[in-house]
């Protein structure tokens, strides 16, 4: 019972907010493209960066939960690959959108309900680690004429390598600066569930097969990853909870902005993602129980 009424309060909140920005969507349909290159360019860097320069992010404790979140992401690759081509699917379509998870917009606001503080710090590190692959091997995936230039450049790229630097080197934020940051940073959280229930509204019946089949292998393989680390790393409880619900979380949108910059079918990448976020309310809560009272 008491599992449950922690994973209703860590639910809840999201799924409260996703809703309100689907209302909102559907009456006024708004243009994102201003609202999510802030996220992705100012607000967001500062979340990556003051989560890993706080005092309450340590990297040296976290180095076998990256390898666990990397072990859940290949892990997923491996079992979609063989699904994709029983499921006559394009590996370079499917196999990315099962691979790399929605740990920025969902995992985050998720990650400091069910953890405070430090939970947003160890996310943080794992969308750090997932955003790096992304770049080099999933765009690989996507096209064989992925560039990886523009990587080292990204906001997000930058605010990670700077605050890994101020926890590596103790570096300390002058405390007159650290509130102002953190305020806009944690400022990301709500905005990007509520962009996300926004883009719900594009929705469509088309597609709507492959986008079920990947809602379903997409978690179910990410448990799988997690399981397999948990027995190479032997996890602390809680950290093995965190491991559970990174595991859990449905394709990024990341991934459909890459298939159609490699023009790798676009549209199907697109109910990929967004009838995975939609599933999102039964496996998240299934990632939740699972972490918290292991079978």
């Amino acid at each position: 019972m008491l599992v449950f009424e922690r994973i209703v309060s860590v639910i809840g909140p999201v799924f409260l907010i996703i809703a309100i920005g689907y209302g909102y969507g559907r009456r006024h349909k708004p243009d994102l493209k201003t609202f999510n290159h802030v996220s992705l360019n100012v607000l967001g860097p500062l979340l990556v960066f003051t989560s890993l320069a706080g005092e309450d992010f340590r990297l040296e404790g976290n180095a076998a939960f990256v390898a666990g979140g990397v072990a859940v992401v290949v892990a997923s690759g491996l079992v979609a690959w063989p699904v994709a081509r029983l499921a006559r699917v394009s590996p370079r379509t499917f196999v990315p959108s099962m691979m790399f998870n929605n740990c920025g917009n969902m995992g985050l606001p998720l990650a400091v309900l069910a953890f405070g503080r430090a939970g947003l710090a160890a996310m943080v590190l794992m969308l750090v680690a997932s955003t790096l692959l992304q770049f080099t091997l999933g765009s690989r995936i996507v096209s064989r004429h992925a560039e990886w230039k523009a990587l080292a450049g990204s906001p997000m790229i930058v605010a990670s390598v700077v605050g890994l630097a101020f926890s590596v080197f103790s570096w300390k934020v002058p405390s007159a600066l650290m509130p102002g940051l953190k305020m806009l940073g944690d400022a990301t959280l709500p905005m990007m569930l509520f962009a996300l229930g926004v883009r719900l509204i594009d929705l469509s019946r088309q597609g709507w097969q492959l986008g079920v089949l990947g809602a379903v292998v997409g978690p179910v393989a990410g448990f799988a990853g997690a399981y397999f680390a948990q027995l190479l790393f032997r996890f602390p409880a809680e950290q093995f909870a965190q491991l559970m619900l990174f595991a859990s979380l449905p394709p990024a949108a990341l991934n459909y902005l890459l298939a159609e910059r490699y023009n790798q079918e676009p549209e199907r990448v697109a109910s990929l993602v967004l009838i995975g976020n939609a599933f999102a309310i039964v496996f998240v809560p299934i990632g939740l129980t699972l972490g918290l009272h292991p079978i």
